[in-house]
Parts: C-alpha cells; sequence; structure tokens
C-alpha cells in the first residue's frame, strides 16, 4: 500500500472516566471522530474495542461501513510504545493483503496514519458459545482454514471464537490477523526449524477448529476428527498452563483498578 496517504482526521477526545490512560491503547482513552484513507473521509459510528494494544471501531464512509483498528501510540509511564502498534498495524496490513482474494477474510479498505488501518465491514455477529450454526458452516470454515495453512500462514488465535464471525449470509468469516504466522518457504523462513513451528501452529488451528464443532455441533463429527480433537496436544498443554494464570491475573489488575472489561473500557465487550 506504498503511496497511499491516510491520516487521523480528527484529535482523541478525553473519556467519561479517564483514569488509568495507560490501559488505553490510545491516549484519552478513544477513537477519533474520523480518519481518512485512500483521500476517502470515514466517521466513526460506534467503539467495539480498546484496550492496551488496540483499539477497533465501526465507521461509515462513502464505500459503506468499515471496521477501523487502531495499533498502540499510547506512551507507558513515559516509555514510547508506538513502534509496537506501527509494527503490528504492518503485520496485520501485509497478512489482509495476502488473503484478500479468500472469500472468508474482509478486504482491507486502507491504512490509517502509521497504527492503523480500516477493513471492510461483514454484517453479522461472532459465533456465539452455543449458537447451532448451518449443517455447511463447518465445513466452509475448513476449507477457509486450509486455504489460510496454503499460503504458509497459522492464525494461531482460533481459539477465540470472537474471532470467527457468523456472516448474516450464514457463512464464517476470519477477522483479527494480528499474531498469526506466515512463514514463507524463502530464505530463513524456509530453514527445517521455522516450517516445523509453522506446522505446529497450524496443527494448534486445527485443534481450535474442532474444539468448536465439537462444542457447537457434535454430531457432525467424523470418527477421525473426533479422535483427532481427543489426542490433546503439548503444545495446547502448555498454552493453557501459561495463557490461563495470565488472564486470571490481568483480571484481577483490572478489578483492583477498577477498570473491568466492560465498563472501564468502552465497548470491549463487543467484537
Amino acid at each position: 500500500m506504498s503511496g497511499i496517504i491516510a491520516r487521523v482526521n480528527a484529535p482523541a477526545k478525553l473519556p467519561a472516566d479517564p483514569r488509568h490512560e495507560w490501559l488505553y491503547a490510545l491516549p484519552g482513552g478513544r477513537l477519533p471522530d474520523a480518519v481518512e484513507t485512500n483521500g476517502e473521509r470515514y466517521e466513526r459510528v460506534e467503539t467495539f474495542k480498546h484496550d492496551f494494544f488496540a483499539a477497533t471501531g465501526l465507521y461509515r464512509g462513502p464505500a459503506g461501513l468499515a471496521v477501523l483498528k487502531v495499533g498502540r501510540t499510547n506512551a507507558l509511564f513515559g516509555v514510547p510504545l508506538r513502534w509496537i502498534g506501527r509494527l503490528l498495524a504492518r503485520h496485520e496490513i501485509r497478512l489482509y493483503q495476502l488473503l484478500q482474494d479468500l472469500p472468508g477474510v474482509p478486504r482491507c479498505v486502507g491504512p490509517v496514519g502509521e497504527t492503523g488501518f480500516l477493513h471492510a465491514f461483514v454484517p453479522g455477529h461472532p459465533l456465539g458459545r452455543r449458537e447451532h450454526v448451518s449443517d455447511t458452516f463447518f465445513d466452509e470454515l475448513e476449507r477457509l482454514l486450509a486455504a489460510v495453512h496454503a499460503r504458509q500462514i497459522a492464525y494461531v488465535d482460533l481459539n477465540k471464537r470472537q474471532n470467527i464471525l457468523v456472516g448474516d449470509d450464514g457463512r464464517p468469516y476470519l477477522i483479527d490477523f494480528q499474531i498469526a504466522l506466515h512463514l514463507p518457504r524463502a530464505g530463513w523462513r524456509g530453514w527445517g526449524v521455522s516450517q516445523w513451528v509453522l506446522k505446529r501452529f497450524q496443527r494448534a488451528d486445527r485443534y481450535h477448529f474442532l474444539k468448536h464443532k465439537r462444542r457447537l455441533r457434535p454430531e457432525l463429527l467424523t470418527p477421525g476428527e473426533r479422535a483427532e480433537v481427543e489426542r490433546l496436544s503439548i503444545w495446547i498443554r502448555l498454552h493453557r498452563l501459561v495463557a490461563r494464570p495470565l488472564t486470571q491475573l490481568r483480571r484481577w489488575v483490572l478489578r483492583r483498578l477498577g477498570a473491568g472489561s466492560a465498563d472501564g473500557v468502552a465497548g470491549s465487550s463487543a467484537k
């Protein structure tokens, strides 16, 4: 997307309760009222989520609705962290570009400033914990995931149901490629160790796909899939061993600060 000029068009405003501003990705804890990309203006409709690393929201522009994601620009106790937001935004834009032709991946509209970008809005909702999806939903999701893997990419974050959207058309969509891993067979990324790591993460993607299918449509699991999902790999066990205590610690800190994920950060209950 070189040569595309994009800029944040309105300064952030302070939230109603600006306590613990360091918890927010953006100074003031608020998304801009309007942004520009590709020479077109988009105005904020709603904030979806605002956490430590990024903020996302719904915007309306000439082409309709789009989702803005802005990486961290806020310093942490005087330590600059804009470079993290810039790095993550560039990485995610590149992943969206690599997957633009897949029907289950939203179109990347364009970059916004140094740490943000817009992608097309998908009418629908995050996959529900007890949602009864169509008989073909998981077949379509499996094909989408296989197409992503075929491009030497591991999604990595498929354990979060919120990253799987159920479109109004009933089809699955993947969003949020912030921590996806791309290791093409070129240079050092093509070395044996790198490809081994990629395969491990792709195997974890497969496990989480089957886990969701087992929970929501267990009657559709084949005997082979059932045996596969019941073999919990050492990598999944290690992830749980590390991730669960960290998640519990984060929630405890937020409660102590009076900045719970729903009340302290605007829109954080949505995706």
